[in-house]
């Protein structure tokens, strides 16, 4: 086990989402948090960032600093989603082998797995196939900051581990249609047809499958990897559940008390047909989430009614 208690812990990306909810969680720890401003040093900059760490020496680093987007910012920006992503993980794993950091968790996300995965997705399906095309340019950079994981630790020995979380939804999520995610995108959608009148417009047939957790689960579960696990083997996070992109947007208009009408535009791609996370691993470890998908969405809603969210893609200093 390792104890975070009287440690030096720095959350890379603490004004993400994910991020930021591990600041949340890090707060019932008896630990020093870290953070660092994208005016202070550009995470992209090995030099800067190798000084910042070697200064500040911390024990153990949530790398949770990304360009993160939807279909559309992927499929839009591939050269920004696969290069800044690139920078930032060689920058932060060769820092924190720098600074003799005593363990990383790295973040990486489930588009990592081929478009035809078998369901539910075992970690153990990472690169047995081909990649959803639209965003297979963010996945290709997570797969590499998984590989740099694993090759540092099988050189040098450095405890380093890595979490893929699924598809995460909470306070400080990006809620711009142009380059959010389904979950966002479909609250925003909701509240501007309940606020503002007319449709509620999704993507392709809304036949796919997709799974959602809550991003202080997420948060919950990478902390308690951080002390329970040691091992190259990336490890999946999710709540175990998934639901069709229909039923998602019938339950947020639920939620959010809207009674509109649904339409389909069918010339938006519908992506991957399934992506569910096989937990079974972290379950071993003695985890599971606590929030249900209705809940999950209400506190969302909240955090946006109360200005708890970007309007942009996350900037990859951050």
């Amino acid at each position: 086990m390792f104890e975070l208690a009287g440690k030096r812990v720095f959350v890379a990306g603490h004004k993400g989402m994910v991020g930021s909810a591990i600041v949340r969680r890090l707060a019932r720890e008896d630990c020093e948090v870290l953070t660092l401003d994208r005016r202070e040093v550009d995470l992209r900059d090995q030099y800067a960032v190798r000084a910042w760490m070697t200064d500040r020496r911390p024990d153990a680093v949530f790398m949770a600093a990304a360009k993160v987007g939807g279909i559309l910012a992927n499929d839009r920006y591939p050269a920004d989603f696969l290069l800044d992503n690139l920078l930032i993980e060689t920058a932060m794993t060769a820092a924190a082998h720098a600074a003799d950091v005593t363990k990383m968790l790295f973040l990486g996300s489930s588009c990592i797995y081929p478009k035809m995965s078998p369901q539910p997705i075992p970690e153990e399906a990472l690169l047995t196939g081909l990649l959803e095309p639209t965003n297979e340019w963010y996945a290709i950079a997570k797969i590499a900051g998984i590989k740099l994981a694993q090759a540092f630790r099988r050189q040098y020995g450095c405890d380093y581990i890595s979490a893929m979380p699924t598809n995460l939804y909470g306070p400080g999520d990006n809620f711009d249609l142009g380059s959010s995610h389904v979950m966002p995108a479909l609250i925003r959608k909701v509240h501007d047809a309940r606020t503002g009148g007319g449709d509620v417009v999704i993507w392709g047939t809304g036949t796919p499958r997709r799974e959602f957790l809550y991003v202080d689960d997420c948060a919950d579960a990478c902390v308690h990897l951080m002390k329970h696990y040691s091992d190259a083997q990336h490890i999946n996070v999710g709540s175990g559940e998934d639901v069709t992109i229909l039923e998602l947007t019938q339950t947020v208009m639920e939620v959010l008390g809207h009674n509109g009408r649904i339409v389909h535009d069918t010339s938006k791609p519908d992506g991957t047909p399934r992506k569910l996370m096989d937990g079974a691993k972290l379950q071993a470890l003695g985890w599971v989430p606590t929030v249900s998908l209705r809940d999950g969405i209400a506190r969302s809603y909240e955090a946006f009614l109360a200005g708890q969210y970007r309007e942009a893609a996350m900037d990859a200093t951050g």
